[in-house]
């Protein structure tokens, strides 16, 4: 069964044009080398605004763990979030299974 990782990271404020800017410029390009489990990256447009929501499906928990050992040993990702963390007050993430309803991802 399909698992999904809701990542919510607290942006601090007045810094999320920079977090943007870091992405695009290191951090998606470190994270595209790796398999593709991302479903997106979403910025808040009202009331969270400084947020930075990602989402991720994994095909299961072992999956996910070997997903983020690969991206966790990359020189390149671990630069990038180097330069990523100071700019965050907070990082939640939640694991979540789909709903037996509804559309599947």
């Amino acid at each position: 069964m399909a698992i999904y990782e809701l990542r919510t990271y607290n942006v601090t404020v007045g810094k999320m044009a920079e977090v943007v800017s870091l992405y695009k410029n290191e951090g998606w390009p470190a994270l595209a080398k790796h398999p593709q489990k991302l479903m997106g990256y979403f910025t808040g447009d009202i009331g969270a605004l400084n947020q930075l929501i990602h989402v991720w499906k994994f095909d299961d928990d072992a999956d996910r763990r070997a997903f983020w050992a690969g991206v966790f040993s990359d020189p390149d990702f671990m630069a990038f979030a180097g330069k990523l963390r100071p700019l965050l007050q907070s990082q939640e993430n939640k694991l979540m299974l789909a709903a037996p309803w509804g559309p599947t991802l």
